[in-house]
C-alpha cells in the first residue's frame, strides 16, 4: 500500500476547500496509508511571521515536514493550501529530498498575486473573476487585501514566488475542471504537467429531514464578489409567493444586507452553521442558488445539493457546468439577472424540481464515483 502524506493549511474560517480536503483525506485513507500535516492560520501577524514571509520560509513548518518525511517516508506528498503557515519553503525541501509531489489548485488566486501592479492583475477588466478584485480610481498598487497594505505586500511576495514554483516542471498539478486546465494552457512558460482531478464528496450523508421547507437556499461567503446582493434583488423581483430565501454564512456584506432587509420576512439570514446543519437545510430546500461573480473551482454547496437530489441554479462560468448533466436547464448567463429571475421561478414547479434533482444525483454519483477518482489519482502519481 502506497504511503501518502497530505499537507494543508486551514483557513481562519472553515470553507469549501477545508471541507474538500477533509473529504479527500477520508476517501484516500481507504486506499492508501495516509498521514497528514495540517497547519492553522490565525489573525495575528508578529515579527517572526513577517520574517518568514519576507524569506518565503517558515522554518517551523519546514522542520515539521522534515520530521514527517523522516518518520513516515511517504511515496507521495500531496499539497493543498500553503498560505501562510505552510509557507513556500516546504517545496524546496521536497525538491531537495526528491519526494514525488502533487499540488492541488482549488482556485485561481495564484493568478492574482503574481503582479505588483493593479492593471496587470486586472488585465484591462473592471473585475477579476478569480478573486473579486475591482478596479479603483488612481490605484496603481495591487492591494489584494483591501483592509491591509502590509498583508497585501506579503501575499504579493508570496504569490510571485508561488507562481514560479507552479510553472516549474518539478511538481504535478491537479485542477478541478477542464476550464481551469485550459486557462493554465494559455499561460506562457508553464512546464508543469496538469491533470483534472475533482474533489470527492460524501455520498453517505445522513440528515434528519422529514419534510421540505418552502424555501430556497444560499450558503457561502456574504460578499460583493459572491453576488449575494444581486441574488436577493432577483429573488424579490421573481415574486415567488410564500417561498422564502434562506442565506447562510458570514462576510463583509452581512451587516449591511441584514439592515437593508430587516423588515422582509421572506429573507432570512441564518449566519454561519456547522456542516451537518448546512446539509440538513440543503435537503429541506426546494433548490440551492448562487449568483457568484467569480470563477469557481468545484462548488461544494452545489455538489452536496446534487448528492441529496436538490437542484441548483448557478451562472455558467468557471467550469461549474462540468458538475452537472449536459444542457443543464437551470444555469444562466453570468450577470444576466433577468435570466436569473426566470430560473428562480422553477421553485414553483415541484414536479420539475424533483425530476431535475434526480438527474443531478445520478450524474454526480457517477462523475465523482470514488473508485473512478482513486483510479485516476493512481494513474497520475504512477505516470
Amino acid at each position: 500500500m502506497k504511503k501518502l502524506l497530505i499537507v494543508h493549511t486551514r483557513y481562519q474560517n472553515i470553507g469549501g476547500e477545508d471541507i474538500a480536503v477533509e473529504n479527500e483525506i477520508k476517501s484516500l485513507s481507504k486506499f492508501f496509508k495516509v498521514d497528514t500535516l495540517l497547519f492553522q492560520n490565525d489573525n495575528q501577524l508578529n515579527f517572526r511571521q513577517i520574517r518568514y514571509f519576507l524569506s518565503n520560509n517558515n522554518f517551523d513548518s519546514i522542520d515539521q515536514l522534515n520530521n514527517k518525511i523522516s518518520n513516515f517516508n511517504p511515496d507521495v506528498v500531496y499539497v493543498h493550501n500553503t498560505w501562510f503557515k505552510g509557507s513556500l519553503g516546504i517545496f524546496k525541501l521536497l525538491e531537495n529530498k526528491n519526494v514525488k509531489t502533487v499540488i492541488k489548485l482549488h482556485n485561481f488566486r495564484y493568478l492574482c498575486t503574481k503582479n505588483i501592479l493593479s492593471n496587470k492583475h486586472l488585465e484591462g477588466e473592471q473585475l477579476c473573476k478569480a478573486c473579486g478584485y475591482t478596479k479603483r480610481p488612481l490605484n496603481i498598487f495591487n492591494k489584494y487585501f483591501k483592509e491591509s497594505f502590509l498583508k497585501s505586500v506579503l501575499i504579493l511576495i508570496y504569490g510571485k514566488k508561488y507562481f514560479k514554483i507552479l510553472k516549474s516542471s518539478n511538481f504535478l498539478l491537479l485542477v478541478l475542471t477542464n476550464f481551469h486546465k485550459d486557462k493554465i494552457k494559455k499561460l506562457n512558460g508553464f512546464k508543469s504537467k496538469v491533470f483534472v482531478h475533482p474533489n470527492p464528496i460524501r455520498f453517505d450523508l445522513k440528515t434528519s429531514v422529514e419534510e421540505k421547507s418552502n424555501s430556497i437556499l444560499y450558503a457561502g461567503r456574504i460578499s460583493n464578489e459572491k453576488g449575494v446582493d444581486k441574488l436577493i434583488e432577483s429573488f424579490q423581483n421573481a415574486q415567488l409567493g410564500d417561498i422564502n430565501l434562506n442565506i447562510l454564512g458570514d462576510g463583509p456584506l452581512l451587516k449591511k444586507l441584514r439592515s437593508k432587509y430587516n423588515n422582509f420576512e421572506k429573507i432570512n439570514f441564518l449566519g454561519e452553521q456547522p456542516n451537518n446543519k448546512v446539509l440538513e437545510l440543503i435537503e429541506k430546500s426546494l433548490l440551492v442558488v448562487t449568483a457568484t461573480r467569480l470563477y469557481e473551482g468545484q462548488p461544494t454547496l452545489l455538489c452536496e445539493a446534487s448528492s441529496l437530489g436538490i437542484p441548483s441554479i448557478f451562472p455558467n462560468t468557471g467550469g461549474i457546468e462540468e458538475f452537472f448533466p449536459k444542457n443543464y436547464p437551470l444555469s444562466y448567463e453570468q450577470f444576466d439577472y433577468l435570466e436569473l429571475e426566470k430560473k428562480l421561478k422553477i421553485a414553483l414547479d415541484i414536479s420539475k424540481l424533483e425530476e431535475i434533482g434526480k438527474q443531478n444525483k445520478d450524474f454526480i454519483q457517477n462523475y465523482l464515483n470514488e473508485k473512478k477518482l482513486i483510479d485516476s489519482f493512481n494513474m497520475i502519481i504512477d505516470g
